[in-house]
């Protein structure tokens, strides 16, 4: 087991911020650590890297006790915060070699590592620029590459994508997905849906900080009742057949606006064909027909009961 957290308990005066929190991380999987602002992920990060005291519990990683002092750990251990955290009087090659230097003082070592680092984040070209001279995504980029460097065994990413343009944020997702391949286990948060169902093995959803649900994405939409969303182009309609497909098995809501008609179901078989069913014997024309099952946003605001907060 790579990170194990048992029992964990933090408080900050009256607000329990850790709430008897558990989580295991495995070996080789991309751990996707998901809740809405405020329900704890940040606060038992930084009790995993023992920058906070908790009250009560027990954390291991690597299958060691871990504590402030844990130098023969935290070596292996790569972190890329939400804040970017360079120095802007450095240069890009500057910044990667100094954060590689905290873990490797051989200097032609870590002259090949920086070397790779740069050429993995795609930054060859802005080796000599200084971060203010760089873009938000480039900037994203240079502060993964300095988290991950000197090739550690564990990397924790929190945010990393946050005010990153659509090119950037699939260069940095690619890249994860790449670190994975490479041997690295990663836990990954994200108020990007589509980002952790796309590249995470195992979610964990926290709230208040307790554990609401984990398993794969899979397994996680399995536990809502939410079905499938039918979408149809709708040439005419008239409210009593709005009504009648209302009035369907499993359909809980009915929305008509600009020739476009949507229907969400529960889960359950057979929604499609009841619904074609029902607008063939109606006498409804329509164009294109699409089925579309629950995604992992839809689970985290059933879960949850709540939009992402502020």
């Amino acid at each position: 087991m790579v990170v194990k957290v048992n029992n964990l308990v933090k408080r900050y005066g009256d607000l329990l911020a850790l709430d008897h929190l558990n989580l295991e991380v495995r070996s080789g999987e991309i751990f996707g650590l998901l809740g809405p602002n405020g329900s704890g992920k940040t606060t038992a990060i930084n009790c995993i890297l023992s920058l906070l005291k908790y009250d009560k519990g027990d954390i291991t990683v690597f299958d060691k006790p871990m504590t402030p002092d844990a130098y023969d750990i935290k070596k292996d251990i790569g972190v890329v915060m939400q804040e970017v955290a360079v120095f802007n009087e450095l240069t890009v090659y500057e910044n990667i070699d100094y954060f590689c230097g905290l873990y490797v003082s051989d200097k032609a070592k870590r002259r090949a590592l920086v070397d790779e680092a740069i050429d993995f984040v795609g930054l060859n070209d802005f080796r000599k620029f200084r971060p203010k001279k760089l873009s938000g995504g480039l900037l994203r980029r240079l502060n993964i590459a300095c988290g991950i460097a000197h090739k550690p065994k564990l990397i924790i990413l929190d945010e990393p994508t946050v005010a990153v343009d659509p090119q950037s944020r699939n260069k940095i997702l690619e890249g994860i997905v790449d670190l994975n391949k490479l041997g690295a286990t990663v836990i990954y948060t994200s108020h990007y849906m589509e980002e952790v169902e796309q590249i995470c093995s195992r979610i964990m959803i926290i709230d208040k900080g307790k554990v609401i649900a984990s398993g794969t994405k899979d397994e996680l939409k399995s536990m809502i009742t939410l079905g499938e969303k039918i979408t149809l182009d709708v040439f005419s309609i008239d409210e009593a057949q709005l009504e009648g497909l209302r009035q369907l098995r499993n359909v809980t809501s009915v929305e008509y606006s600009g020739g476009i008609l949507v229907i969400r179901s529960l889960k359950g078989k057979n929604n499609l064909e009841r619904v074609l069913e029902y607008v063939k014997t109606e006498g409804i024309s329509f164009g294109k027909i699409y089925s579309e099952m629950p995604t992992l946003n839809d689970v985290f605001l059933e879960i949850t009961g709540k939009e992402l907060r502020d």
